[in-house]
């Protein structure tokens, strides 16, 4: 059993993908329609075969409660780990990502946590 997919509830997909892949640096590997939305993801360019990130469209009510609700707690809906984590927080905040806490050590890892203008707030580990 692997895991090969991943998913964020997105307000917006083209949105959604212009920040992950201007701002982030993903890539797009799938874009094609089902029904009015798309089945659209990115991956890692450092990873192509990897991990697939499905940009879902929150438009079921259930999921923009949830995605609101964790946002609104401060709860991020993924984690992406980075091997220098200051270097990538530079990198990112440089770009004009907008974080809600700068790189903090607890204890074995450090992390850091952004906004991704999507809905959702995005969590950094370094371990």
């Amino acid at each position: 059993m692997k895991f090969r997919l991943m998913s964020v509830f997105v307000d917006d997909q083209e949105k959604a993908l212009a920040f992950y892949t201007d701002m982030l640096g993903f890539v797009k590997k799938r874009d094609f329609p089902v029904g009015q939305f798309k089945w659209l993801t990115v991956v890692s360019p450092e990873e192509p075969g990897g991990v697939e990130l499905l940009l879902e469209p929150n438009d079921n009510p259930a999921a923009a409660a949830f995605q609101q609700a964790i946002f609104q707690q401060g709860i991020a809906a993924a984690s992406f780990f980075v091997e220098d984590i200051q270097a990538e927080f530079e990198r990112m905040k440089g770009r004009g990502v907008r974080f809600t806490m700068e790189p903090t050590s607890m204890g074995p890892t450090t992390v850091a946590i952004f906004d991704d203008t999507c809905g959702n707030l995005i969590q950094l580990v370094q371990v």
